[in-house]
């Protein structure tokens, strides 16, 4: 437990960590706080993605698996190292619950921001407009839009993604905060023609900013994962 929050340390297929949280489950009255690592890279679809948007054939060449979470959005893909992979679980009847889903993300959103900004990164900030698409494939790929909560650079690039799942206990927030940003790996293993892809690259890769980039562009240290997951923790309320 660290101030108020247990702390669950998640290693599996990107596919188990999405199906269950097992300590939640046994427990849903708790706060609760998973650092997840996937054992092998994964493109994880929204809850609404069809499978055929994942060309089988390159992502099994690639060692990609496929798995879907529960939350809306679009694909996102896991490694071992990066994103950073965060979720967060609040009972419902907790202070901080929101009835409203897209308000719920307030308060997580602010957390995450404040745990970045201890990179001396200045102009960060959570989004709080609605969901807004930074470029044409924001129904495709979760970084090519921005959310409610989700944590932008100054210049409007994403850093951090969240989504949401419900039930009668509480809710479950996914955060991914990329470190680095490259999203070709993810953009190969579209099912696009060859034109679109290098037009979804090339537009992808000025929506995004990992963060370890821009400390290191801002002439800082760019943290590792573990040091952002922790950053993260000691700032939820």
């Amino acid at each position: 437990m660290t101030g108020g929050w247990s702390i669950d340390e998640r290693v599996g297929a990107a596919s188990e960590l999405h199906a269950s949280w097992p300590a939640v489950e046994a427990d849903p009255g708790d706060r609760a706080v998973a650092l997840c690592r996937v054992t092998a890279p994964a493109v994880v679809l929204g809850s609404t993605q069809p499978g055929s948007v994942i060309d089988r054939r390159r992502a099994g060449a690639a060692g990609i698996s496929v798995a879907r979470r529960r939350s809306g959005g679009g694909a996102v893909l896991v490694t071992e190292d990066d994103p950073v992979w965060v979720d967060v679980w609040i009972p419902s009847g907790d202070p901080l619950w929101h009835a409203d889903v897209a308000r719920a993300f307030d308060w997580i959103g602010s957390a995450w921001a404040s745990a970045l900004g201890r990179t001396g990164l200045e102009g960060l900030s959570s989004h709080r407009e609605g969901s807004v698409a930074c470029t044409r494939w924001s129904q495709l790929v979760c970084f090519g839009g921005v959310g409610t909560g989700e944590v932008v650079a100054g210049d409007g690039r994403k850093i951090v993604g969240l989504a949401q799942r419900r039930n009668r206990h509480g809710a479950w927030f996914h955060g991914a905060c990329v470190l680095r940003w490259d999203p070709a790996p993810l953009v190969d293993i579209l099912d696009l023609p060859e034109a679109e892809r290098s037009e979804a690259t090339a537009a992808l890769a000025g929506a995004v900013a990992g963060v370890a980039d821009l400390a290191e562009e801002a002439g800082g240290s760019g943290p590792d994962a573990s040091t952002v997951a922790d950053w993260l923790i000691a700032a939820l309320p």
